[in-house]
C-alpha cells in the first residue's frame, strides 16, 4: 500500500538515514535534498528508493562519506578531478560549482570528473549551469552490474549511461534534456517491480536473452537456465542509435574521464561509480549572445504551435514535465509505494535509525 509524504518529512527522516552511515549533518542534509528533489520532479527511479543501495555500499566500503573532490589537473579551461567514491549528491556539485566558476571567467570549461559514487539525477547538475547563463552537455558512465544490452547482443554489458544537455532561454525556463541510453532507467524497473507491475514490450530481454515484460529480471536474481546469467537486461532506446550514444556516454564519461569503463563479469557489490564529462559554454563570449537568444526563442515558440496530436494537451519541450511534477508533488504530497517504503525503514535499522 502507498504511503503519501510531505517533501519535508521525507527530507527529515531521510538525513536521519544518511547521517546514520557516517555523514555530517551538513552531507546528509544536501544528499537526502536531492534524492527528495528527485522525487518531486518525477523521477523517483532517483529518489528516495535509492537510500538502501547506498546504505548497502557505505557498509562494503564502496561508498565513502564525507568524502570531497580532489583536483587532478588544473588548466585553465580543463579539470581534472577525482570524487574519491563520495556521494554523488555532494562532490558532483562541488566539481560543477568550480566549472560553472571557470566558465564564467574563461568562456567554457571541459570537466573530467571520476571515480564518483552515483550522482544521481544528472538534469540537476545541468540546472546548476543552466541558472547561470550557461549551456551544459553531460555525458555519464555506470560502473555497477551491467544491465543494458547492446544492440544485436543477448545480455548486459553496460550500464544505462545518461546523457544530458541544458540550454537557458533568455526570460523563460530551461531546456533541460535528461534520459538514460537504455528504454528506460534501472530504477524504474525497480519501482515498477516493487509496485507488482509489467511494463511494455521491448523494454527487457530474460537470462536467456528472450523478451519479456517482467521489470524483476533486472532486479532480482533470476533462476538460471543452461547457459544463463542471473539476470536479464534493458535494451537501448532507439536501436542502434540509442546504443551507439550508449557507447559514446562510456567513451566518454568513463574512459576519457579516467573513471574507468566496464569490461568484466558482473559483481554483487552495491557501489555504483559514475565518471562525467561535462562541458559548459557561456554564450555571451561566443559573439553570438542576441542571435541564440532570438532563435531560441523563436524556435521554441515555433514548436508550441503546433496543434496537439491526439492524447496530447500542447507540446512540451524537455524539462516542462519534470517542472509540472514538481508543483502537483509538492501540492499533493509525494506517494512511495509500500514495498519502497519498507526497503528505506530495513536499511535504516542497519545504521541504527528509527524511522
Amino acid at each position: 500500500m502507498q504511503q503519501v509524504f510531505s517533501a519535508q518529512a521525507l527530507r527529515h527522516q531521510c538525513a536521519a538515514i544518511i547521517a546514520g552511515t557516517g555523514s555530517s549533518t551538513d552531507e546528509a542534509a544536501q544528499v537526502a535534498d536531492n534524492l527528495v528533489f528527485a522525487n518531486l520532479s518525477g523521477h523517483d527511479s532517483h529518489g528516495v528508493g535509492m537510500i538502501p543501495r547506498y546504505v548497502d555500499a557505505v557498509l562494503e566500503g564502496g561508498l565513502k562519506p564525507n568524502a570531497a573532490v580532489k583536483v587532478l589537473l588544473d588548466a585553465g579551461s580543463l579539470l581534472t578531478l577525482d570524487g574519491q567514491r563520495g556521494y554523488g549528491q555532494v562532490v558532483g556539485v562541488q566539481a560543477m560549482e568550480l566549472a560553472i566558476k571557470r566558465a564564467q571567467d574563461l568562456g567554457s570549461c571541459i570537466l573530467a570528473l571520476g571515480n564518483s559514487h552515483h550522482l544521481g539525477r544528472i538534469g540537476h547538475f545541468a540546472e546548476m549551469a543552466v541558472a547561470q547563463g550557461l549551456v551544459a552537455i553531460h555525458f555519464v558512465n555506470v560502473q555497477s552490474r551491467p544491465v543494458v544490452a547492446p544492440w544485436g547482443g543477448g545480455d548486459g554489458r553496460y550500464g544505462t549511461n545518461p546523457c544530458c544537455i541544458g540550454v537557458p532561454i533568455q526570460g523563460r525556463e530551461p531546456f533541460v534534456l535528461d534520459f538514460a541510453t537504455s528504454r528506460v532507467a534501472q530504477g524504474k524497473m525497480r519501482v515498477a517491480h516493487n509496485e507488482g507491475k509489467k511494463v511494455p514490450d521491448g523494454y527487457l530481454i530474460d537470462p536467456s536473452g528472450q523478451p519479456t515484460n517482467d521489470p524483476g529480471v533486472v532486479v532480482v536474481p533470476q533462476p538460471q537456465a543452461a547457459g544463463a546469467g542471473l539476470f536479464g537486461a534493458l535494451m537501448p532506446f532507439g536501436e542502434h542509435k540509442g546504443y551507439g550514444m550508449a557507447v559514446a556516454c562510456e567513451l566518454l564519461g568513463g574512459a576519457l574521464t579516467g573513471s574507468g569503463t566496464w569490461h568484466r563479469p558482473a559483481d554483487n557489490a552495491k557501489a555504483v561509480i559514475n565518471g562525467m564529462l561535462a562541458i559548459l559554454i557561456d554564450p555571451k563570449r561566443l559573439g553570438t549572445q542576441q542571435a541564440f537568444e532570438s532563435e531560441t526563442l523563436a524556435f521554441i515558440d515555433w514548436l508550441k504551435q503546433s496543434p496537439p496530436a491526439p492524447g496530447f494537451d500542447a507540446v512540451r519541450i524537455a524539462g516542462e514535465p519534470e517542472r509540472e511534477a514538481r508543483a502537483r508533488r509538492e501540492r499533493e504530497g509525494i506517494a512511495i509505494d509500500g514495498h519502497t517504503w519498507s526497503e528505506v525503514v530495513a536499511a535504516a535499522s542497519k545504521v541504527g535509525v528509527k524511522l
